[in-house]
């Protein structure tokens, strides 16, 4: 098969695209032809090195995580998904080797669900792992409750845009730090932008004069130090980019495929609760420019790798 892949450490440069061998399935996982594969910044810190100490690399490593596409084979113990099966997933395993952007991956069952019908192949592999990531940090660590008011930072970004929604779903007044540039995408969200930067401790008491109930951390430095500043006497702080979280009394979280979870989203999906704005697509040959625009940080949504298959 054709897949994307690194044999060393390094940046963008190290990602060369060829032949790799095609997937063995396991009986617990299915053989997916993938369509789509979305890029995220846990990609290229683990590509850089930065995930390491828990995760072991398997040189080459096959990047990628989030992915939607076709089942075309499950596995010996698979009941959960036929032939044909449209799906999507986070598929992380306890080690970096066999990711999402090649033409193939075997994804354990544990991390898919059927892709919602609805929903386009580029869109829905946007979808997992900050769609999971958004609730399980609102509803498992944050456990926000309706009527609170609930800090989200980089509201346009992948994770931030899905929090944004899954917060209003929640019954949450929703604040979120965005560029000028993208606070109409924010408001279309159903959240209340505020400019991020010098000033923000500011801004954020005077909208909320009570303090923010929950603070969703995806940034780390400055923002996290201004979410603990400007917190309710009971309120919640919550990091997916900070350690430094814990010295504020918060919690670091990190994403874990569910099943289940992944369902519900896929349900919300479908409904139309909440969507994936795709910001640009990049064929599979190009994986390295795709993580490179992500790198800048600056892209509304999610930037999509496809799979392009002539039948």
């Amino acid at each position: 098969m054709k897949a994307i892949s690194y044999s060393r450490y390094g940046s963008a440069d190290v990602l060369e695209y060829g032949e790799r061998p095609d997937p063995k399935v396991g009986p617990d996982s299915v053989l997916v032809k993938v369509r789509a594969a979305a890029v995220n910044p846990v990609d290229w810190k683990a590509r850089e090195g930065y995930l390491q100490a828990s995760l072991e690399p398997v040189f080459p490593v096959v990047p990628g995580w989030d992915v939607s596409g076709v089942v075309v084979q499950p596995g010996a113990a698979v009941d959960e998904f036929e032939v044909g099966d449209e799906v999507i997933g986070y598929v992380r395993e306890d080690f970096l080797s066999r990711g999402t952007f090649a033409e193939y991956v075997a994804a354990p069952v544990r991390t898919l669900a059927r892709k919602p019908l609805s929903v386009g192949f580029e869109e829905a592999a946007g979808l997992p792992l900050c769609g999971l990531t958004a609730q399980q940090v609102l509803h498992k660590v944050l456990k926000v409750q309706e009527g609170e008011t609930v800090l989200v930072h980089a509201a346009a970004g992948g994770v931030g845009s899905l929090a944004v929604q899954l917060a209003r779903h929640a019954g949450c007044r929703v604040i979120g730090t965005a560029g000028p540039h993208n606070h109409e995408y924010v408001r279309r969200l159903g959240g209340e932008p505020v400019e991020y930067g010098d000033g923000l401790a500011d801004r954020l008491r005077a909208m909320a004069p009570d303090g923010i109930d929950a603070a969703f951390d995806t940034v780390g430095g400055e923002a996290l130090r201004v979410s603990a500043a400007t917190l309710a006497p009971d309120g919640r702080l919550a990091s997916i980019a900070d350690a430094e979280v814990f010295s504020y009394g918060g919690r670091y979280a990190f994403v874990r495929p569910d099943a289940e979870d992944l369902a519900h989203l896929a349900g919300l999906a479908e409904q139309g609760i909440v969507s994936v704005h795709v910001d640009r697509t990049f064929p599979l040959e190009q994986a390295a420019d795709a993580y490179r625009l992500n790198e800048q940080g600056r892209t509304r949504g999610k930037v999509v790798v496809t799979v392009d298959w002539d039948t």
